[in-house]
């Protein structure tokens, strides 16, 4: 039997459970539960045989929401697939129904149930931070929990923006962005201060009463007082010009030119909404796209397209309801909160963001004025990234269906995994997997594997991809059984030939996975693109016209493949290279470690240092001494 992608592996597991045990489902069961059914306000779980989770919802009365499920008749398709597989209910009652609201939002996130409305990146935002902890503040872009003591400025749509938006920031206010230990180590200006982009308060070239006026400039900036900003360093400016000091005032009208910059930059920049985000969600063909712009302080922080997992059946006006209360469970929401259309659940939403934020949130579909203009234009985006991932989406399945047909693949792969390795001369070798489907790279499920075989020979390419796929498929044996973790790949591609092609089989064989189809693509004479040999059991070696697609696909899915392996690679020989062995030392911290070098200049004179040389060291004391002495002088 061809292994088929998660869902489809996952019902037929339930289904052949459901035979074995016999269980019941459907009408007759939810019947049952809502007799038991709480009557106040919670959240409800639809299970099916095999445990796996269906459906999750809140309401205000359960025991009536559940009953309504026991009535089969006035169901639409969709909720009647739901109600035919459920096996079993679960309940969590909460004090109000704006709970409900946020445990329901959670619960989506955390089990991606088949049958609700899922949002599918779930990545973090980045922020600007100007951290506080220490008299000296630094700029840098920070992702997750805020347990930084500073000033938080954000979301941004991407990393990219962010980082732009930081370097225009320094050379308009010369904030330093260096690590606090690179700080404590200088003892001299970095290159950041030669080009104009730091004020280098590391070697007291600015006073930190002088660097403390910039961060306050900066973070006025940040908050939307940017023409304050902007008269304060043209009055400057002419002051400097006027006392004949034209290299001050050059650089006031350099800082001038990159906040100027960054404003030019944001495009659209409302005069009245201050801050917001505006959701705006357009259907078609069955898949709905959801553009998400971040307005803060007055400025445009960017834009995002999202493409929720939901039913097709769903109207825009519910996916874009479940959307927005999934998309605040983990973020701090803004004051303004501005949508495409009319959701049925409005104002609950606004009371639930609210209670979470500590402060009112006002939700609402501005119907005139420059708000409306905000949403239309969210909206014209949210049309064009939906028609620009239908066309890609086409053309992306036409050149699956070719690989079907070229493979011998019963059907066009739903899941592509792609292996890789990558050392030099054997040393910090790295194994890698990417994910592909019909829709793109799969970047959340890329995968890096540190060779741990003791028996490893330097370079052995062969044993590097025994070790991957052993390592890969036997978690995908054990887990099969779990219903977790991810579905079997419909083809695996390996960079290499006919060797690295048995030994794949090999440990797909010994694991019963021999319906796994493999190709191993072997580069071409002198290893040009274009020219390469795909072998697969059972067939001579595939060689593709250049200019076919299939072959371009497979080319991106190679390189993509060693580029993430190269990636993973060098990081670790970084890490590797930049590691002390005081790293190995017990009760070796960053301090102790910094007096150590600082004392003895390397790492090598530490390890041949006395005991009384080691005491002489601040922080060091007789007992770290003789730890550090014994550490070195005990391996022989």
């Amino acid at each position: 039997m061809k292994l088929e992608n998660q869902d489809s592996a996952t019902s037929l597991l339930a289904r052949a459970r459901k035979a074995l045990r016999g269980a019941e489902t459907g009408a007759p069961v939810i019947a049952r539960y809502a007799k038991t059914a709480p009557a106040g306000p919670g959240v409800y779980r639809m299970s099916d045989a095999a445990g796996e989770v269906l459906y999750v919802g809140k309401a205000r009365h359960l025991k009536k929401r559940v009953q309504s499920y026991a009535r089969t008749g006035a169901h639409n398709s969709r909720i009647l697939r739901m109600i035919a597989d459920t096996a079993s209910m679960e309940f969590v009652t909460t004090a109000t129904e704006i709970e409900a609201l946020l445990l329901e939002a959670n619960l989506i996130k955390r089990l991606k149930p088949r049958f609700n409305v899922v949002l599918r990146d779930d990545k973090s935002f980045p922020f600007i931070l100007i951290a506080r902890d220490h008299p000296v503040p630094q700029i840098l872009k920070h992702r997750g929990a805020r347990g930084r003591k500073g000033d938080y400025f954000g979301p941004f749509a991407s990393a990219g923006a962010v980082g732009r938006t930081i370097n225009t920031l320094q050379r308009a206010f010369l904030l330093r962005s260096c690590s606090d230990p690179y700080f404590e180590s200088r003892l001299r200006p970095c290159l950041l201060f030669q080009i104009k982009r730091c004020s280098a308060p590391c070697t007291g070239e600015i006073s930190v009463e002088e660097y403390g006026s910039l961060v306050d400039a900066a973070l006025g900036f940040l908050r939307g007082e940017s023409d304050e900003v902007k008269l304060r360093l043209h009055a400057l400016m002419d002051e400097a010009s006027l006392k004949q000091d034209y290299e001050r005032a050059a650089s006031f009208r350099d800082r001038l030119t990159a906040l100027s910059h960054i404003q030019s930059r944001q495009g659209i920049n409302p005069a009245s909404v201050k801050e917001a985000d505006v959701f705006a969600a357009h259907q078609d063909a069955g898949q709905t796209c959801i553009q998400v712009f971040f307005f803060r302080s007055g400025n445009n922080w960017g834009n995002r397209a999202y493409f929720p997992r939901a039913d097709k059946s769903l109207p825009v006006e519910e996916v874009l309801a479940s959307f927005v209360a999934q998309f605040y469970d983990d973020k701090p929401p803004p004051k303004l909160v501005l949508l495409s259309h009319e959701i049925a659940d409005r104002r609950l939403l606004a009371e639930a963001l609210s209670l979470r934020a500590g402060r009112k949130i006002d939700v609402g579909r501005p119907s005139r004025g420059e708000r409306r203009d905000l949403v239309e234009h969210a909206l014209v985006n949210a049309r064009e990234a939906l028609a620009r991932r239908l066309a890609d989406s086409s053309s992306q399945a036409a050149i699956f269906a070719r690989l079907a047909e070229l493979l011998d693949l019963d059907e066009a792969p739903e899941r592509i995994e792609v292996y890789d390795n990558s050392h030099i001369s054997g040393t910090n070798p790295v194994g890698a997997m990417i994910v592909a489907g019909p829709e793109g790279f799969i970047k959340g499920q890329y995968r890096k594997f540190n060779m741990k075989s003791e028996d490893l020979a330097p370079g052995d390419d062969y044993a590097m991809m025994r070790e991957m796929l052993t390592r890969r498929f036997s978690r995908l044996v054990k887990d099969k059984d779990q219903v977790n973790g991810w579905a079997a790949p419909d083809l695996v591609l390996i960079d290499g030939g006919p060797g690295q092609l048995a030994a794949a089989h090999a440990v797909l064989d010994e694991l019963g996975l021999s319906e796994i189809k493999v190709a191993a693509v072997a580069k071409g004479p002198d290893r040009n693109a274009g020219r390469e040999r795909i072998h697969f059991r059972g067939h001579e070696p595939l060689l593709l016209q250049p200019r076919d697609p299939a072959l371009y696909c497979i080319q991106r899915l190679r390189d993509e493949a060693h580029r993430f392996a190269i990636g993973a690679h060098r990081a670790r020989r970084k890490k590797s290279i930049t590691a002390s062995p005081l790293d190995e030392v017990p009760g070796i911290g960053p301090a102790r470690k910094r007096a150590l070098l600082q004392h003895f200049g390397s790492a090598k004179a530490v390890s041949r240092a006395g005991i009384a040389d080691l005491e002489s060291v601040a922080g060091i004391s007789a007992q770290m001494a003789k730890t550090i002495y014994d550490h070195f002088h005990e391996r022989g």
